[in-house]
Formats: C-alpha cells, sequence, structure tokens
C-alpha cells in the first residue's frame, strides 16, 4: 500500500471513531471521552477503562490497545483485519469496547 493510501484509511478510522464516541454519547448516554493527539486516539469510559487506537505508519497498520491486550490490524479485502484473526476491525473495537463499557454497542456512524 502506498504511503498516501494507509494515512488517507487510517485517517478515516480515527475520524469515525471519534464521530462514533460523540454520537454513543450524545444518543446512548455512555460517557466515553475521546482524546486525540496526532496518530493516537484515547477513548476513556466512565469505569476509567481506556482503549487506544492508534496509527502505526512504518507498518502500514493500526493497533488497538485493551484491557485484553492488543491487536495489530492491516489494510486487506478493502477493510482493516486483525493480523493474526483476520477479523474486521470493527469487530474486534466493538467486542471489547462493549465489554469495558458493561453493555452491548453498535456502530451508528458510517
Amino acid at each position: 500500500m502506498q504511503d498516501a493510501d494507509y494515512h488517507q484509511r487510517a485517517e478515516t478510522l480515527l475520524r469515525r471513531l471519534e464521530a462514533q464516541a460523540d454520537a454513543w454519547l450524545q444518543e446512548d448516554d455512555l460517557d466515553v471521552d475521546a482524546s486525540r493527539n496526532g496518530g493516537v486516539l484515547e477513548l476513556t469510559l466512565p469505569n476509567r477503562t481506556k482503549l487506544v487506537v492508534n496509527k502505526q505508519p512504518p507498518l502500514s497498520e493500526v493497533w488497538l490497545a485493551a484491557q485484553a491486550g492488543g491487536f495489530h490490524f492491516r489494510w486487506r479485502d478493502d477493510q482493516w483485519r486483525d493480523t493474526k484473526s483476520g477479523e474486521r476491525f470493527e469487530q474486534v473495537f466493538l467486542e471489547h469496547m462493549s465489554r469495558q463499557a458493561g453493555r452491548a454497542l453498535q456502530f451508528t456512524v458510517a
């Protein structure tokens, strides 16, 4: 993947996650704090647990850190996929975000 493609796709993902955090805050009464510093997005839940999503340009990857561990994603088949399991980023992210939030969450932002 070209550097420009990587940065555009990774940036799109981070912006979508920021927008989703705002939607959860406004629509679902989930008090999630989204903090962005460059290529790092930190989501803090009321129970003080965090999920961190960050860009890894040298590897053309996006990483997710959750209570259960770390996950690496690479663009494949037109989506971000876990480098080990092949699962889609959205699936893994929602699983861990829901677990840490203590309730089932869904993406409402396209």
